[in-house]
């Protein structure tokens, strides 16, 4: 045991120098897109405190965390500090390409949502997310991510506006929606999303996604964009065979023989290593883009779980020969999308954010997934060097680790929680006496 413990002090210490690395990187990448160095200062405040351990994570929390006297100085820079947050989203993105570089990139695409108490907060509307586990009042956002087999990092994000949100001027005004930012379907903005990394200079062979993202003209745009693609689809989807049948993905994976399923490793887990059954039929391509060639290889794939017999499909395109090994680890990439949103959520607040404008969510969701980015980098970096007999060094123990030996812990001397005991109840009885007098004056006849 002793030798463990040696061997994960010496990890810590490279955790803790990557970690100063990666951070001090992040913060000078986005220094010019601050107007001013008080800003900046409460931005590189507000990254680290909300990886610090308290209960949740809002400017109220955070501010008293990090010892400020009221949540002034927070609000202040989520809402009306000059500060280009689309240019830092940029060059956070640039950053990523730069501590990912020589690394095959696979770009994922896949939204979650945060339900919403008030229709009042930017983009709240009645809609589904796999977050809430059905329809509910909830924002919902489009993100997208860089997957290595060592990291990955969100390097992009889109606020869904429901039609009838969009097209609410009244509501727009008030939450300070650009007047530039339209409806857009959430394959659309996953597009914008991809054209706009790769002219940062992501070097990505390989687009992945679920049904949502599975459009004729998304998969159009991806193959305009060079891109292979590895996309989910239903049972009922359509496809096309060699000799120009058309039958559902379900009739075309039931032709295929016994003997062609292969069984293939997609992983590890804690009870041990992940195996399903896959297999592929040839089908036509139906989104070549206008002047192009209809070359390349375009199938479908299908994966079968070994002991319920459910079979999930998937379809594909490369644009030269490929291996269904090779498919089968660009399809298993697309799963790790959802381990970065457990991690922005569990440990940089991604979900908690109490914000209702524009301004606020955009940076608010830009400062958690900064914490997030150099949390992944951190672990991918440190992560390879692991002691024999131990995993690897995963994000939640990076968590852990920094708030034992790097990050400022909360502040809490007795006279600074009294100050913000009496600072919350002031505040919260001024709110109650206002909502007690709308409510007064909106029951009068």
């Amino acid at each position: 045991m002793t030798t463990y413990q040696e061997q994960v002090a010496v990890e810590v210490t490279i955790a803790q120098a990557v970690w100063d690395r990666v951070l001090e990187a992040a913060m000078k990448a986005i220094a010019d897109c601050f107007a001013r160095p008080e800003a900046r200062s409460t931005a590189a405040e507000m990254i680290t405190g909300l990886l610090t351990e308290v209960d949740t994570r809002n400017c109220w929390t955070l501010a008293q965390a990090l010892g400020h006297p009221g949540p002034h100085r927070l609000q202040h820079l989520l809402s009306r500090a000059r500060f280009d947050h689309d240019r830092a989203r940029e060059e956070i993105a640039r950053l990523v390409v730069r501590e990912l570089a020589g690394q095959d990139v696979v770009l994922v695409a896949d939204e979650t949502g945060d339900a919403k108490s008030s229709t009042g907060c930017v983009g709240a509307g009645r809609q589904y997310s796999g977050a809430i586990r059905g329809v509910g009042l909830c924002q919902v956002a489009v993100h997208l991510a860089a997957v290595t087999d060592s990291a990955r990092v969100v390097i992009d994000r889109a606020l869904y506006l429901p039609k009838d949100w969009a097209a609410d001027e009244e509501r727009r005004d008030a939450a300070g929606v650009p007047e530039e930012v339209m409806f857009a379907t959430k394959p659309e903005q996953s597009i914008a999303m991809v054209k706009n990394a790769l002219e940062l200079g992501v070097r990505a062979r390989w687009f992945a996604g679920d049904e949502v993202y599975s459009g004729r003209e998304l998969r159009k745009a991806m193959r305009e964009f060079g891109l292979g693609y590895t996309v989910g689809v239903s049972h009922t989807h359509t496809v096309t065979d060699g000799a120009g049948r058309r039958q559902s993905a379900r009739q075309m994976i039931g032709r295929v023989l016994p003997h062609r399923w292969m069984r293939m490793r997609t992983g590890y887990g804690t009870k041990g290593t992940r195996e399903y059954d896959w297999a592929w039929a040839d089908v036509r391509a139906d989104d070549s883009p206008d002047g192009h060639e209809d070359d390349g290889v375009s199938v479908l794939v299908a994966r079968r779980h070994r002991y319920t017999g459910e079979i999930s499909f998937y379809r594909c395109w490369a644009p030269r020969n490929v291996t269904l090994a090779q498919l089968v680890e660009v399809i298993c990439h697309r799963w790790r999308i959802e381990e970065t949103f457990q991690l922005g959520k569990t440990f940089a607040g991604l979900d908690e954010g109490q914000v209702t404008c524009w301004n606020s969510w955009m940076r608010w969701s830009l400062f958690s997934l900064i914490a997030s980015a150099v949390l992944a980098l951190t672990a991918a970096t440190v992560g390879p060097s692991a002691p024999a007999r131990l995993i690897p060094l995963t994000c939640p123990e990076l968590v852990r680790l920094l708030r034992a030996f790097v990050l400022t812990p909360p502040v809490r001397d007795a006279e600074h929680v009294l100050h913000w005991m009496a600072w919350r109840r002031r505040h919260q009885a001024a709110a109650q006496s206002c909502h007690q007098r709308r409510h007064a004056l909106n029951d009068q006849p």
